[in-house]
């Protein structure tokens, strides 16, 4: 079975305890689609947090989200195959996975897609406060033509993205304060062009 959750940034108590509750098993997969915040500090403090997340049986897929480092940028982590794709994984954390932005993962009968990154509305903010920070928060132009190029090459019939199109943006929910002039959507803006270019299923 399949599960997916939002952000959890940096607090497994959620995960821990609905894995718990609902007696997962090893044939469970929970799917975070960005900001876990297990990559956050790149120290031990990770360590604690990966561990609890991975305690009990399923395996816990993460997309990238715009608040923690990419694998790549952390100590451990290479790419094993999975699911008919590639994962970033740290052997110390097996159970933990990381998609790499563009594979299609075969799951449950299921052909998925992630697409991971975000700018951070709060960049400045988090910036003058000594908070993280990373440059590589939004998918590359490398990365964007890879999934373009996987699209073009195989059907799927879901993508899991950390952000949404740009015509979805919940306005509703913006920051007060924040100038949306000086915001970078353009992570959005190819989404949408994402979007438009896959066939509905």
């Amino acid at each position: 079975m399949i599960y997916i959750t939002g952000d959890i940034h940096g607090n497994p108590w959620t995960v821990f305890k609905f894995a718990r509750r609902n007696k997962l098993t090893k044939d469970d997969i929970i799917i975070i689609p960005g900001d876990v915040g297990a990559n956050y500090y790149g120290n031990e403090h990770d360590d604690e947090m990966k561990e609890l997340i991975t305690y009990h049986r399923p395996t816990v897929l993460c997309i990238h989200g715009n608040h923690e480092m990419r694998p790549w940028e952390v100590e451990g982590y290479h790419l094993i195959d999975w699911m008919g794709g590639k994962v970033w994984v740290q052997d110390k954390h097996p159970k933990l996975l990381f998609a790499k932005d563009g594979e299609v993962y075969t799951i449950d009968g299921l052909r998925i897609m992630p697409i991971g990154g975000a700018y951070s509305v709060d960049k400045f903010y988090r910036i003058s406060r000594g908070a993280g920070w990373w440059e590589s928060e939004q998918p590359t132009e490398e990365i964007k033509s890879f999934v373009e190029k996987q699209l073009s090459e195989n059907e799927v019939d879901i993508i899991i993205s950390h952000t949404c199109p740009l015509k979805y943006e919940p306005t509703e929910v913006f920051l007060p304060g924040i100038d949306q002039s000086k915001v970078d959507k353009s992570t959005e803006e190819w989404l949408g062009k994402i979007e438009a270019s896959v066939p509905p299923v």
